[in-house]
C-alpha cells in the first residue's frame, strides 16, 4: 500500500472525532510527521532506539550456499517508509569470512530445488481455479456484480478471503514449452512445499486433502509422493493425525520428516521422524521439546535441528542410526542469551544459521558443529546498533502460585540506573503457545520500549514451549486460570525491586497476549494504571463464531460454547471469558485497543466490543482501527504511528 492511501482511525475520549491521515498528506506534512515522531520518541540526550530507525534495520536472510560449498548468498531487503517500498539487494560472501560483493544473476551459482536429479523435470505451484466463488461465476452475464458466495466453512483465512483457486503442484518436462501435469488434478486442495526423491522419478508434496468445513476443523496435513512413471499418488504419512512437514533426504536416501500427534492440536510437540525402507525412528520421542526447523548432515549420519529451551532457540544434534538399540542421545550445541532463528544448510563441520536476540536484528553466523562456537558472517546493520545506547537484558527466575520456577526476561532501558524509579511494562506475549525468546521484530519489540525508559517484564508463562511437554500443554483449557496467576507473579515479583514504580505499571499484548490484557483488567486489583491491548480475544463465544481455524478454538476452548454435555468447554465459556459481567464490572484502568481490518484471525469486532464498553463505562479509552492491517502491522508507517500511538497513550496514562 502506498504512502498516499495511507488511512488510520484514531478514536478517543478526549477528541471523539475521527482523525483521517489519507491520500491529502503531502511531502511537507511527511516531513512534519517523522520529525514530531523523532521529538516524541527520544526522551534521552544520547541516541536509542526509535520506532523510525526500527525501519532503517536491514532484513538479512540468507538464500543458499553455492555450488562449490565456499560461498554464501543471502539478500539484503531495506525499507522507504516515505514510499513504504521496499529494495533488496543480494550479495555473495566467503564463509571464511571476508567483504561481501553484490551479485545479480545468482540463481547459476545455486542448486535449482524445483529441478530433479537428472534435472529433466521440473516441479512448481500454480493456482487452478476450481470452486465458483463469485457472482460472476455463477452468473457471468453479471460481470459487474460484486458477491461471494459460500456453502462451507474455510471461507477466509488469516486476511485471505477464498476466491476459488488452489496451489496446485505441476509437473513437466525442464524445456520450453512442455505439457504440465497436474499432480492434483480437479482436486480441491493446495499444496504447501515440495520435494524431489532422490531417485527423481518421484516428488513428494505436502498437503490437507480436506475442503471446507472439514478443513477449518482439522490440522492433519501429509506427505504425498507423486510417481512420474506410474501417475500415482500415496499418502506416505497415513494415519498420523497432526500436521506433517518438511519432507527431506540424506545424501543416503534415508526420508525425514516432522509430524505432530494430535489432529487439531496446533502446538503440538513437533517430532523429528527418520525412515529407512519400511523402518521408521521417531528421534526426539523421548526427548521433552519441540522441534522448530532441521537439516541433515552431510553424510546423512546426523541431523541438526533447532529448538526452544529456557527462553531462547538453540542449535541441537542427533545421530541417525537404524540399528540403535536405545534412543539416541539429542547435544545441544549453542548455549547464551540469543536465538538460532533459522537453520539454511549443513556444510562440512559447519551449520549456516540466523541469530537475533533482544537488542539485534537477524543476522548470519557460521556454527562450528563441534564446538558449537559461532563466527558472524554478514554484518548490514552494524552502523546502527553501534551507535546507539543498548538495553541490559537479564534471566529473572521467578516463583510461581503452585510452586514452580518460571523464567522471565527483564529488559532495562539504556543507561539504567537502580538508584531511579522507572514505569514498568507486563509483556503479555500471544500465541497462547508461541516461543518467548530472543526474537527481535519490528512491529513488537521489547527493546524499542525499553529504550522508551520503560522496563519490561516478558515471562514465560504456562503455554510456553522451551520448558518441556507439561508446561506447554498447560495453558490449553485454562486461559484465565493459572497462566494469569503467572502473570501476576511476574509484576509482582519485579515490583520488590526499588527502582519499579509501582503507581506506573502497565500490561500490554496482543492476540492471546490482548485477551491476557483483558482478562487482567478485571482482576488485577489495582496493580496496573494502563492497558495496551492488539487484535485480542474478547469474546469467546463470538471468537467462536467468526474466526476461521475452527480446530484452534475447539482444542484451546475445549469445544462449542453450545454443548452443555462438554465440561471442559462450559469451564471455559463460564469461568474464562473476559466479556462476562464478573469481570467487565471490574474493569476500570484506561485501556488503548488496536485492530486490524483485515484480520480473519481474531475479527476487529472483538476490540470494538471491549472498547464499547470502555466508552459506555466512561472509561478513559481510546480505538485505533488499520482498515487494511490484518492480524500484524505491516505497513511502514502504519506501524510507525502504532508506535508513536503506543508510548503516546503511555506518557498520558502512566
Amino acid at each position: 500500500m502506498s504512502f498516499f492511501m495511507l488511512k488510520i482511525f484514531i478514536y478517543s475520549t478526549k477528541n471523539p472525532i475521527f482523525t483521517t491521515i489519507s491520500n491529502k498528506i503531502n511531502m511537507n506534512r511527511f516531513t512534519i510527521l517523522v520529525a514530531s515522531i523523532l521529538m516524541t520518541t527520544t526522551a534521552m540526550g544520547q541516541k536509542v532506539m526509535t520506532p523510525e530507525l526500527l525501519w532503517q534495520v536491514k532484513k538479512v536472510s540468507p538464500i543458499g550456499v553455492t555450488k562449490d560449498q565456499k560461498n554464501l548468498i543471502y539478500k539484503v531487503t531495506s525499507t522507504n517508509v516515505k514510499t513504504q517500498e521496499d529494495t533488496s539487494k543480494t550479495f555473495m560472501i566467503s564463509l571464511a569470512g571476508g567483504k561481501a560483493a553484490e551479485i545479480t544473476d545468482y540463481k547459476i551459482l545455486l542448486a535449482d530445488e524445483s529441478l530433479n536429479k537428472d534435472q529433466k523435470y521440473k516441479a512448481e505451484t500454480e493456482k487452478v481455479k476450481l470452486q465458483k466463488v463469485f457472482g460472476s461465476d455463477y452468473y457471468p452475464e453479471m460481470d459487474k456484480s460484486n458477491v461471494q458466495i459460500y456453502n462451507e466453512l474455510n471461507y477466509r483465512h488469516w486476511d485471505t478471503w477464498n476466491d476459488g483457486n488452489f496451489d496446485h503442484l505441476l509437473v513437466s518436462e525442464n524445456k520450453e514449452n512442455s505439457t504440465k501435469i497436474d499432480v492434483l488434478k480437479d482436486e480441491p486442495y493446495s499444496v504447501s512445499e515440495f520435494v524431489w526423491a532422490p531417485d527423481g522419478k518421484k516428488v513428494l508434496y505436502v498437503s490437507k486433502k480436506k475442503f471446507g468445513t472439514d478443513w477449518a476443523l482439522s490440522t492433519n496435513t501429509d506427505i504425498f509422493q507423486y510417481d512420474l512413471d506410474t501417475k500415482q499418488t500415496t499418502n506416505i504419512t497415513e494415519g498420523k493425525m497432526g500436521y506433517d512437514n518438511t519432507p527431506s533426504f540424506s545424501t543416503q536416501g534415508d526420508f525425514a520428516f516432522l509430524s505432530m500427534e494430535r489432529d487439531g492440536y496446533e502446538a503440538d510437540k513437533n517430532d523429528l521422524i527418520v525412515r529407512r525402507g519400511t523402518v521408521e525412528l521417531n528421534l526426539t520421542k523421548h526427548w521433552d521439546g519441540t522441534v522448530q526447523g532441521y537439516k541433515w548432515s552431510n553424510d546423512g549420519n546426523k541431523i541438526y535441528f533447532n529448538a526452544p529451551v529456557g527462553g531462547t532457540i538453540q542449535l541441537f544434534e542427533v545421530d541417525v542410526n537404524f540399528k540403535m538399540k536405545k534412543m539416541p542421545t539429542i547435544k545441544q550445541l549453542t548455549k547464551g542469551d540469543f536465538d538460532i532463528a533459522d537453520i539454511k544448510e549443513i556444510v562440512g563441520g559447519k551449520a549456516i544459521v540466523t541469530k537475533t536476540d533482544i537488542n539485534h536484528a537477524a543476522e548470519i553466523y557460521v556454527v562450528d558443529l563441534k564446538s558449537g562456537a559461532l563466527t558472524q558472517i554478514t554484518n548490514e546493520n552494524k552502523a546502527i546498533f553501534d551507535n546507539i545506547a543498548l538495553s541490559d537484558v537479564k534471566a529473572r527466575t521467578i516463583k510461581t502460585t503452585d510452586g514452580k520456577d518460571m523464567l522471565a526476561w527483564v529488559v532495562y532501558p539504556p543507561n539504567f540506573d537502580p538508584t531511579k524509579k522507572y514505569p514498568t511494562l507486563l509483556y503479555c506475549q500471544g500465541g497462547p503457545q508461541s516461543a518467548l525468546t530472543q526474537f527481535y521484530s519490528p512491529r513488537w519489540n521489547l527493546q524499542l520500549m525499553a529504550a522508551e525508559g520503560y522496563i519490561v517484564i516478558a515471562p514465560n508463562r504456562r503455554g510456553m514451549p522451551g520448558h518441556g511437554v507439561e508446561w506447554n500443554e498447560q495453558i490449553s483449557k485454562d486461559w484465565g486460570g493459572q497462566v494469569m496467576k503467572d502473570y501476576l507473579s511476574a509484576i509482582d515479583d519485579i515490583s520488590k525491586e526499588s527502582y519499579v514504580d509501582k503507581d506506573r505499571r502497565g500490561a500490554v499484548g496482543a492476540s492471546y497476549g490482548g485477551y491476557s490484557v483483558y482478562y487482567l483488567a478485571g482482576i488485577h486489583e489495582g496493580r496496573f494504571k494502563s492497558f495496551i491491548a492488539h487484535n485480542g480475544v474478547f469474546d469467546l463465544k463470538s471468537m467462536y463464531g467468526t474466526t476461521e481455524e475452527i480446530f484452534f478454538t475447539n482444542w484451546d476452548a475445549g469445544g462449542a460454547w453450545w454443548d452443555t454435555n462438554n465440561k471442559a468447554a462450559q469451564k471455559t465459556y463460564s469461568q474464562f471469558d473476559p466479556s462476562s459481567p464478573a469481570l467487565v464490572n471490574k474493569w476500570k484502568t484506561p485501556m488503548l485497543i488496536y485492530v486490524g481490518g483485515h484480520d480473519f484471525r481474531v475479527p476487529m469486532g472483538q476490540g470494538q466490543e471491549a472498547y464499547q464498553i470502555l466508552q459506555l463505562k466512561g472509561i478513559k479509552s481510546r480505538f485505533i482501527y488499520f482498515p487494511e492491517e490484518n492480524h500484524w502491522v505491516l505497513g511502514p508507517q502504519n506501524s510507525i504511528i502504532w508506535h508513536t500511538e503506543f508510548f503516546k497513550w503511555l506518557k498520558e496514562t502512566l
